[in-house]
């Protein structure tokens, strides 16, 4: 949920970040009638509840004769009480609602419009010319690294099973990317991977793109499809110490994802399936840190996709493609060489105060007083890497040479075609 004393002091700047996202600017006046409406239902209830007090003292004093009609006074504004506390009930939730409908108020700088508006901010490598390029699942086949087939076989389309030396290069590219992580003071975390609505929903995923998560209804639990769900829930109703710094996380999981409305798109492969796993970064830390700590998440992204030796490039996402929760997200694309295009290997969103104010998550400032703290989440490393290594480090007899960095880790520097 966004500050509410930025939308009291400074609506106009809540209506531009909605304009600029493509949604309704509308909501916005919509939350501040909604806060008006709330806030003159609980003074309305509390001077119900003054007048009632003070007529329960006056029927403790009152002579036999009064006491009869002042009980009676006192039944009728009972009922009068009852009702104030409804409609004080009422407009808290109306103005709950209006207030999680209104996504987070984008950063300044970040560029306006959807899905295509991104802005390019740096490139890194030179794409390799590779005639005849195989694409991933082709070489993967061939080298005994993914088996689609049986994948689909026992689970349906877009499942896979990762073998051999496949499942050591994933295992290796995650160990890969704890090693980095443990090494600049993040905890390693392997969390559940179902969690209950309001963590879901706290988060912001069950907002516009709902239908990408997997419910189970008998359970009332979602299956995540990030483990910034998790983490983000981690310290849910929790005042955090942070004088020491931000508090930083790695949480190591599968991940699951239903790819509604993607009929027809990356059918081949395992660029888009419906499981996979991750490593992602979560941080909590103070408002005012974030977006040096935004920063951060970028810089050991951009050390790990150097380790993995692929051309890649760093993009500013537009507002209306940025999700409900964050107020700026930057994304790193690996150039896929028989795409001739670059697809995104990781994301990294500043979502400030949003999610801990649905969840809960504060800390005490320098005077002890507790205030919502910002949270931030990275890719750290996924499955859909795989892609962008085997098809930029091909080699034209069909053999995919391993980066250097993982060579310890896959226990080889070549994988060779299998018979």
């Amino acid at each position: 949920m966004i500050d509410p004393k930025v939308l009291r002091e400074n609506p106009d700047a809540v209506r531009a970040s909605q304009q600029a996202r493509g949604e309704d600017p509308g909501l916005v006046d919509a939350l501040a009638e909604a806060d008006s409406a709330r806030r003159a239902a609980i003074s309305a209830a509390d001077n119900l509840r003054a007048e009632q007090k003070s007529a329960s003292k006056a029927i403790g004093k009152a002579s036999p004769d009064d006491r009869p009609a002042l009980l009676a006074a006192a039944k009728e504004l009972s009922e009068k009480v009852k009702a104030a506390e409804a409609d004080q009930a009422a407009a808290e939730a109306a103005y709950t609602a209006a207030h999680m409908a209104i996504s987070n108020v984008i950063i300044d700088g970040v560029p306006a419009g959807g899905e295509d508006d991104f802005v390019v901010l740096d490139t890194v490598g030179e794409p390799r010319v590779i005639p005849d390029a195989k694409d991933h699942l082709e070489l993967g086949e061939a080298l005994g690294l993914i088996d689609m087939e049986r994948g689909a076989k026992v689970s349906g389309s877009r499942f896979y099973f990762l073998t051999g030396f496949g499942a050591l290069l994933q295992l290796g590219l995650f160990q890969l990317a704890v090693h980095t992580a443990t090494e600049n003071g993040f905890t390693l975390m392997i969390p559940p991977v179902l969690v209950r609505p309001e963590i879901m929903r706290g988060t912001g995923f069950l907002g516009a793109h709902a239908d990408e998560i997997y419910h189970l209804a008998e359970d009332d639990l979602y299956l995540v499809g990030t483990s910034e769900v998790p983490l983000a829930g981690y310290h849910s109703d929790e005042i955090l110490d942070l004088s020491g710094g931000p508090l930083r996380y790695a949480g190591w999981s599968s991940c699951f994802r239903r790819e509604a409305g993607s009929y027809g798109k990356d059918t081949r492969g395992i660029i888009r399936v419906h499981q996979f796993d991750k490593v992602e970064g979560f941080v909590y830390c103070r408002p005012e840190e974030a977006e040096a700590e935004h920063e951060r998440l970028l810089g050991w992204q951009r050390q790990l996709l150097a380790a993995i030796e692929v051309p890649y490039r760093v993009i500013d996402i537009a507002a209306g493609d940025l999700g409900s929760s964050a107020a700026r997200k930057y994304d790193c694309e690996a150039w896929v060489p028989t795409q001739q295009t670059y697809r995104e290997l990781t994301s990294t969103s500043n979502c400030t105060t949003f999610q801990a104010r649905r969840l809960g998550v504060r800390y005490r400032d320098e005077n002890g007083k507790a205030q919502t703290a910002a949270t931030l989440n990275g890719t750290l490393a996924t499955t859909r890497w795989l892609v962008a290594i085997l098809e930029n480090h091909q080699q034209p007899d069909g053999s995919v040479r391993i980066p250097e960095a993982l060579v310890p880790y896959v226990g080889t520097d070549v994988l060779r075609p299998t018979k």
